[in-house]
């Protein structure tokens, strides 16, 4: 667990907090001291300031999605829409805003830790892989490929496209991916499911205003394209 806030009083707060849940903490204090520590360590969650000196909370997110597929969840002083979904596109996961009480935030990092991180070696009760047109999901391996390349995700965004074509043809509402990729304690803003859609749009080159396979049902949420089907079917 890597934290990374230039409020020393409030990293080892939160530090002593998360030590007590068993977590192995380590605390950087700066930008660039967050990248090259997260290349040695490797953590599993990087809990990041938005505002650091050295190199600021966005670019030390860019630049731990370049080596890392780590949760990030963000902190940030500053409430304001522009703000937080700044965090999100630059490859957060989750956001808190401060002032934040410690316990919500060990709650945040609990609730994704629950969910799977590492590559089944296994096959899932041998699921075949899922097609959908050019796109085939290889959910034991965790790998999406479009056309034969492969599209690289990250974890949030392999588990919400996972969610929708567990459930293709079927309208998902935002609360309902939150529940599945998230978990049913997750608190916080439904928006958050937007940001990865969009990201996801991005990287499968399905533009929201001619979607081939994310479509937004207004006021609902998502749905997988009904053209799509199963291998196999």
């Amino acid at each position: 667990m890597l934290i990374v806030d230039d409020e020393k009083p409030l990293a080892e707060v939160v530090g002593r907090y998360l030590a007590r849940q068993g977590y192995e903490v380590e605390l950087v204090f700066d930008g660039p001291a967050a990248v090259r520590t997260a290349r040695e360590l490797d953590p599993d969650v990087v809990i990041l300031d938005l505002g650091l000196p050295g190199l600021d909370g966005l670019d030390v997110c860019r630049g731990l999605r370049e080596f890392s597929d780590c949760y990030i969840i963000m902190l940030t002083a500053r409430a304001e829409e522009p703000d937080t979904l700044a965090g999100l596109r630059a490859g957060a996961d989750d956001y808190v805003t401060k002032p934040f009480s410690p316990r919500e935030l060990v709650a945040r990092v609990e609730v994704m830790l629950r969910r799977p991180r590492q590559v089944t070696k296994e096959p899932l009760a041998h699921e075949p892989p899922r097609v959908f047109g050019p796109m085939r999901i290889d959910v034991a391996a965790r790998e999406v490929r479009m056309g034969g390349d492969r599209v690289v995700l990250t974890r949030t965004e392999f588990d919400v496209l996972e969610s929708l074509t567990a459930r293709a043809g079927q309208v998902m509402s935002r609360r309902e991916i939150i529940d599945d990729v998230w978990g049913a304690a997750w608190v916080g803003d439904e928006q958050l499911v937007d940001v990865h859609v969009a990201h996801l749009r991005r990287k499968l080159g399905d533009p929201a205003g001619d979607p081939q396979f994310i479509h937004t049902v207004r006021g609902v949420g998502y749905r997988l394209g009904l053209f799509a089907q199963r291998e196999g079917q």
